[in-house]
């Protein structure tokens, strides 16, 4: 993990996203252009598209309910999926989670989880296992920015769904991605989040917190 380590600090500014500044990431700053390397560049260096290195709107919105909510997660387990640069995960143990375990199957996720907690001077775990479709030792689930691809969507949506049945609270952060669902959801709270114009169709996103019924 050393390498990727090394690869995120070279390719990465430590600052606040916009919409939740109490927090720091190793964020790819437009300058190094990180996201505009061609793929077979990436692929050659063993690096997948870098979601990891961008705060999306998605979860800039969820960290910031979670910060602003800490009833929501304080004293409880909570899994955050799709973790990326591990913002939310981050957010949930700022906010008074027990344990936050932050899952993703990009293996450079790990590095960057670690590095950005370490930022922020708390603890989380990391699991690149595939959670998806299976039962969930935890208390919360939360997602930001999750249904941006079909295929992915098809599968999270009967998970999601039945996650409450088995008493866990799934709360996703989402700025209409088209793959979000039409049913099942209740609104918590709206929000207009900057974002990156390079990557986005704008300078700000309405972003909304929504919660699986």
């Amino acid at each position: 993990m050393t390498d990727r380590r090394d690869f995120i600090r070279a390719n990465t500014a430590l600052i606040a996203p916009p919409h939740v500044p109490e927090i720091r990431l190793h964020l790819a700053d437009e300058a190094h252009d990180l996201w505009h390397r061609t793929e077979d560049e990436l692929q050659a260096i063993g690096v997948e598209p870098p979601f990891w290195a961008f705060a999306w709107a998605g979860g800039q919105g969820l960290a910031r309910y979670i910060l602003d909510n800490p009833q929501i997660v304080a004293r409880r387990r909570v899994v955050d999926f799709a973790t990326g640069s591990g913002l939310v995960a981050i957010a949930a143990m700022k906010a008074g989670a027990v344990s936050v375990l932050a899952s993703d199957i990009d293996p450079f996720c790990e590095a960057a989880v670690a590095l950005n907690a370490e930022a922020n001077g708390v603890s989380v775990e990391f699991t690149e296992h595939d959670l998806v479709g299976e039962a969930l030792d935890c208390d919360v689930l939360l997602a930001g920015d999750v249904f941006y691809d079909r295929a992915f969507a098809e599968r999270l949506l009967p998970w999601m769904r039945g996650l409450p049945a088995d008493g866990v609270d799934v709360i996703v952060g989402d700025p209409g991605r088209a793959y979000l669902p039409k049913t099942d959801l209740a609104a918590r709270a709206t929000y207009e989040v900057p974002v990156t114009r390079v990557l986005e169709d704008s300078e700000v996103k309405k972003t909304t917190v929504w919660s699986f019924t």
